[in-house]
């Protein structure tokens, strides 16, 4: 979302708007049988664990982000994919990934034949992590009850939720809510951030201060995320939203 899909100069960046690390991305994934990964490459690699030393800036977690327009269901080679993407997590120290359903499209959301694929799918995700010391964040889009059960079927310490604040708001739900139905045991990592509009500190839509003491309350730890949230006339201003979104989180959560 920075504009620096893969591109060593997402470090530089960073450091710029404020941040402490960046989500990486896997690259995209489109017709490939493997993500466009450079980061196979060990010489491109250094090049990029150089400039996340030189700029203080760590990877906090890897994005399947390919996973946004590709159905997971429909890919055989899933766990060539996800290797890949548990490879470059440990080049970088990165323990989370990043792991949205929203292309696999809605047929898996209700029992059926597919939502028996989808967890027997993620189950062997979550297992194959776990032997790794990695957890895999799934967005799913659906409600915190619904993400609790779903969570008890794939039965995997590997997999947990990866918590975007923009599906709650833009479905009506309190975050704050949610957030304490999950506990801090299911969820790995939140995107706190909501649908391009304003930026954060003007954006009427999330108390950010009752966020704030809901994480206190159930002890949650962890990153917060920015991805969106950017100013809808200033969309492609990256230093502005960002640098603005990252001050307003480091108010109100602190250093």
């Amino acid at each position: 979302m920075m504009l620096k899909r893969q591109k060593l100069g997402e470090f530089a960046l960073a450091r710029q708007v404020g941040a402490d690390g960046v989500e990486m991305d896997m690259g995209p994934l489109g017709k490939r049988v493997l993500f466009d990964n450079q980061l196979r490459d060990t010489t491109q690699c250094a090049k990029f664990i150089e400039a996340s030393r030189e700029n203080g800036i760590v990877v906090a977690s890897v994005a399947m982000s390919g996973f946004f327009a590709q159905n997971l269901l429909e890919r055989d080679n899933f766990m060539d994919l996800v290797t890949d993407c548990f490879d470059t997590m440990d080049r970088f120290g990165a323990l989370v990934a990043f792991l949205p359903l929203g292309g696999s499209g809605q047929t898996w959301i209700a029992p059926g034949a597919d939502h028996t694929k989808m967890v027997n799918r993620l189950r062997a995700i979550g297992d194959a992590a776990r032997q790794r010391g990695l957890t895999v964040g799934i967005r799913t889009g659906q409600d915190a009850r619904y993400d609790k059960r779903f969570l008890r079927e794939i039965n995997s310490k590997g997999i947990r939720i990866y918590y975007n604040l923009q599906d709650a708001v833009d479905s009506g739900r309190d975050p704050s809510k949610e957030l304490r139905r999950l506990g801090k045991k299911r969820i790995c990592q939140i995107h706190a951030s909501l649908t391009d509009s304003v930026t954060l500190d003007v954006d009427p839509r999330i108390d950010m201060p009752r966020l704030r003491q809901t994480l206190d309350k159930i002890r949650w730890s962890g990153w917060l995320v920015v991805e969106r949230s950017r100013d809808a006339g200033r969309v492609r201003d990256v230093t502005y939203n960002f640098s603005t979104n990252v001050g307003y989180l480091r108010k109100i959560f602190g250093d």
